[in-house]
């Protein structure tokens, strides 16, 4: 079977897949506090050069690193990442929660992790993490500032999202730009949602990743990343199936 032809607004397809096969998630995973500069340090020193982090935006609109959409988990900050400007984020710590050794670490807005992969010559899987009821406005502006940071640099950043309104209206404002579809439960029509959202891969959890879905989706012209691969051995089977990018928190044990 011939591989069809990629979607017409994507610079990246199946042929021409630029991306690097381990991805350290949400910067060097459970090594450091996840979603800050220094975690992504950290994945970097142990050898990673693609790496996997959550973007959202602030009140005030300012696109930064954070998962959830309150601030406890992650921080000493409390209530809602949006109900705050990015004046008053910026003052909170978010690695104390982690160990003191990261004590003082701030939440980095987007433009500071890219410039530093970028100078790094590292590559950005950017989930576009939208506060609820942000899904359209999210998306939009972290592609966007997606574009505008990595202007001219050989590799694109993969946006990837759970929200498909938030991969529609990236897909609007940049549709040059790759996008993947997440999925913690395969759909059964996943290759329908990828192709009317012109995504070039589905990214499910790893659990409901068979041989055969990953042989389907390249059949589909769809390459296949998932997450979040913890243990060597399921890592090394993913592997030998051919599976295109593995996201993992295990850094410091599967090796990129």
């Amino acid at each position: 079977m011939g591989i069809p032809s990629p979607a017409p607004d994507s610079l990246v397809s199946f042929s021409n897949w630029p991306y690097l096969k381990r991805c350290a998630h949400r910067g060097a995973g459970k090594l450091a506090p996840e979603n800050t500069l220094a975690a992504i340090r950290h994945g970097a020193a142990l050898g990673y050069r693609f790496f996997e982090f959550d973007a959202k935006l602030s009140g005030d609109g300012v696109a930064l690193l954070m998962h959830d959409a309150t601030l406890e988990r992650t921080s000493n900050g409390i209530g809602r990442v949006a109900g705050k400007t990015f004046g008053e984020l910026a003052q909170i710590d978010a690695g104390s929660w982690h160990s003191a050794a990261f004590a003082g670490e701030g939440i980095p807005t987007l433009a500071q992790a890219c410039t530093w992969l970028i100078a790094n010559r590292c590559q950005a899987n950017i989930e576009i993490k939208p506060c609820p009821g942000r899904e359209a406005e999210t998306g939009a502006a972290i592609a966007l500032e997606a574009r505008r940071l990595f202007a001219g640099q050989q590799v694109p950043p993969l946006l990837t999202s759970f929200s498909e309104v938030a991969l529609e209206a990236a897909r609007r404002v940049a549709p040059e730009l790759p996008r993947g579809l997440l999925c913690t439960e395969l759909p059964l029509d996943w290759v329908r949602r990828c192709k009317d959202l012109g995504c070039v891969a589905i990214d499910p959890h790893h659990g409901q990743l068979t041989r055969e879905i990953l042989l389907q989706a390249h059949a589909e012209g769809l390459r296949v990343a998932t997450y979040t691969v913890n243990d060597p051995g399921i890592a090394e089977q993913l592997t030998v199936w051919g599976l295109d990018v593995l996201i993992t928190d295990l850094v410091d044990r599967i090796k990129p």
